[in-house]
């Protein structure tokens, strides 16, 4: 054994130092900025589809897709310090390019798209990553673009939240988003739906992390019943299946 130089020594300690911030989730770190809150609203699924994977364009075996503009949706659920919440029960729902819902009170239910989902869900893997297959948010009477997102554990919403197109000048106008008066709590339900570069086809990605403002009870790995409406008896969701490829984040 030898003793090293002190300089040499400071700097391999100062190196050590500064990988553990950059690979130690939280250490050191300002929490980051929580997700606000947003309303479910009245249109949450009466009625579940019976496909309910995170692929919602495609409904079952059927080879006729939803119409739309194909956004690949992706992001983490995150505590404030950053460290990831595996196993949470991602849900989201919106409407088709018709601007109609997937419930039964929607105000224009004869022009829905019979092979537009809808309705997803998606538990997250150890990094706290979901993904979604699903079409960009259009506009309908009273509301900016938008897509409904929730997340559960263990049988027990934890937050609901919207997911708004950041620049769509229509938020500005919309009720639901005026209801964020902080410009910082606005931010965090904002999420940029840029191209995707190689795509043939026009297809668009959208990244959007959650962060949650309680602490997530993480002592069980397994997702209950009665996740959303608790007249929704759900068995436990599949990781991502059908969806062809996932855009890099």
């Amino acid at each position: 054994m030898f003793d090293l130089p002190l300089g040499r020594r400071r700097f391999l300690q100062q190196s050590a130092f500064g990988a553990a911030l950059l690979t130690t989730p939280g250490l050191f770190a300002d929490e980051l900025a929580r997700t606000a809150g947003l309303t479910e609203g009245p249109f949450y699924p009466d009625r579940m589809p019976l496909d309910t994977d995170n692929d919602l364009l495609i409904l079952n075996d059927s080879i006729t897709p939803a119409v739309g503009e194909i956004t690949h949706l992706s992001g983490r659920v995150l505590s404030p310090a950053g460290e990831p919440l595996r196993n949470a029960f991602v849900e989201i729902w919106q409407v088709d390019n018709n601007g109609a819902y997937l419930h039964t009170g929607t105000g224009n239910a004869d022009k829905r798209d019979s092979n537009f989902q809808g309705y997803g869900r998606f538990l997250t893997d150890v990094r706290g990553n979901y993904y979604f297959r699903t079409i960009k948010p259009v506009p309908y009477p009273g509301r900016t673009p938008h897509i409904h997102l929730a997340v559960s554990q263990n049988g027990k919403r934890i937050l609901t939240t919207q997911i708004l197109i950041k620049g769509e000048k229509q938020n500005e106008q919309d009720g639901v988003f005026r209801q964020l008066r902080e410009a910082a709590a606005r931010e965090t339900v904002l999420a940029d739906f840029k191209r995707i570069p190689d795509s043939k086809i026009g297809e668009l990605a959208a990244h959007f992390d959650v962060v949650l403002g309680v602490t997530p009870d993480d002592s069980h790995d397994t997702v209950k019943g009665g996740i959303g409406k608790p007249q929704w008896k759900a068995g436990p969701p599949r990781r991502g299946s059908r969806p062809p490829r996932r855009p890099a984040e």
